[in-house]
């Protein structure tokens, strides 16, 4: 292990002056405007509704962008992969202007709230909520920790296995959630947004500047923007299932839509949803792509390693002590951004429909989010053999995010089709994308892409074929009708 000591200085010096700052803006948001009954879901998990739009956007981009874009994207070293971000445009308006209304006039807290106003359905809403649990449990919240720690591992030169480095992590990001709820997460994840992009704009400069300004020494299909069809992202994927991940993961996703639901108004909410599109145009695409390709040239083919690499190469000590605090700050944002949004879809979806309505709230998420945390981390070995993250997080993704979307489309869409109509939907694509991808089949099938675009057909096809044959029911389209 060589650590320079101005380089373990800056380090902690930054991860100290993040939570300072965190703490301070904290207690001043409180005194200005504070977060009501202790006891109130509303208040526990959304803030009291007191965010304002700038929390909103730094929070939602932090959120999302953490080692997994960031060495995962990068692990790929080609351009095409900039894909993932442009499209999340789409996404983020899609959210600011159809659902996030839909979630403030119907006084969500959850976005499986919608769906039981709707349809009148715990049930429902508690698969959802399952699904969404199952997704952050066992692949978001592992993947940040492994990813995190991989990248920490690579650019510090520590001779540390990565659950050393990731338990740490977890245990810091989990205080954030159980002692500072969703306004201390979101605060948080704002400063910790503005150093962490900064820098990775940066890390982009320098590592042009480290290749002479030219890709000249690229191969010509990792710099193209047209995806071949054994590419990652072919191009006629952009035209199918891409829009439709988009769509989930923006606009119904707990972990995004609850910090826009947090905000003061819906109008407070979409400035900051479209702030954060803003951000994600600009900035995002260069800092996930540019530094894996100079790798490139400089290292060959070295997949999730070339981040951390490229970074250890063109900071010196000081700064790359900076990054590193930069980054631990958004693995521990973006994980305690999930695990507070975890916790508030088993408090709402499960324990107090279910269990006790009425619970101590603060004591029930330090258990649940301790709890969360020990899991996250013994599954953190289990990811240590891809050969591609950001491929394998979305394949994993298709599992349960189409299946999801279809609820959402079916109880939107529609009117007149029963609860237990839309979950066969789910259970049915669930199954089906289980066995296109993971049992194998002659001849190849379309790209993973493609098969989420498809799943999601299946399971409304599946939900409106039960609901009439075998429930009787006859469904409605009301889309762009009066309610």
């Amino acid at each position: 292990m060589k650590l320079d000591a101005v380089q373990i200085a800056v380090f902690l010096g930054l991860t100290a002056l993040t939570a300072i700052l965190t703490f301070w803006l904290c207690r001043r948001m409180e005194r200005a405007s504070p977060a009501g009954d202790p006891k109130d879901a509303r208040t526990q998990f959304l803030a009291g509704g007191t965010l304002a739009w700038p929390f909103v956007a730094g929070s939602i981009t932090l959120t999302n962008l953490s080692t997994d874009q960031l060495v995962g994207m990068n692990g790929n070293q080609m351009l095409l992969l900039a894909w993932w971000e442009l499209a999340a445009v789409v996404g983020l308006l899609i959210l600011a202007f159809i659902f996030l209304p839909l979630y403030y006039r119907e006084g969500c807290t959850t976005t499986t709230e919608l769906l039981e106003k709707k349809t009148g359905s715990k049930h429902l809403r508690a698969t959802i909520g399952g699904l969404f649990l199952a997704g952050n449990l066992f692949i978001y919240l592992p993947i940040m920790l492994y990813t995190g720690s991989l990248f920490l591992k690579s650019m510090l030169d520590l001779d540390l296995p990565v659950l050393v480095i990731a338990t740490p992590l977890a245990l810091v990001g989990a205080a954030y959630a159980v002692f500072g709820g969703l306004r201390a997460v979101a605060v948080s994840d704002t400063i910790s947004g503005v150093g962490v992009l900064g820098m990775a704009v940066l890390v982009v400069i320098l590592s042009m500047q480290a290749i002479g300004w030219t890709f000249a020494a690229v191969p010509p299909e990792r710099l193209s923007m047209i995806g071949a069809s054994d590419s990652p992202i072919p191009w006629h994927t952009l035209l199918t299932g891409m829009l439709f991940i988009q769509i989930f993961y923006w606009s119904t996703n707990q972990t995004i839509t609850q910090r826009a639901m947090a905000a003061q108004t819906l109008r407070e909410g979409q400035k900051g949803v479209l702030a954060a599109a803003g951000i994600r145009l600009v900035v995002v695409p260069a800092i996930v792509v540019i530094p894996g390709v100079a790798a490139y040239v400089l290292f060959g083919d070295i997949g999730d390693l070339a981040y951390g690499k490229m970074v250890a190469t063109v900071l010196p000590p000081w700064l790359s002590g900076a990054f590193g605090a930069m980054i631990a700050a958004a693995v521990l944002t973006s994980f305690n951004s999930v695990l507070n949004s975890s916790v508030t879809l088993w408090v709402c979806d499960f324990h107090q429909p279910f269990i006790n309505p009425k619970p101590d709230m603060a004591k029930l998420n330090a258990w649940i989010s301790w709890g969360m945390v020990a899991i996250s981390l013994l599954l953190v070995p289990l990811y240590s053999g891809a050969d591609s993250i950001i491929n394998l997080v979305q394949q994993l993704n298709g599992l349960l995010s189409m299946p999801i979307l279809s609820a959402f489309f079916v109880c939107l869409l529609f009117r007149g089709v029963a609860p237990a109509a839309a979950i066969a939907g789910v259970v049915a694509g669930t199954l089906f994308y289980a066995a296109l991808t993971f049992l194998g089949a002659s001849p190849p099938l379309p790209h993973y892409i493609h098969q989420m675009a498809i799943t999601l057909f299946v399971s409304i096809g599946v939900a409106l074929a039960v609901n009439r044959f075998a429930l009787g029911g006859r469904a409605v389209f009301v889309f762009g009708k009066p309610a």
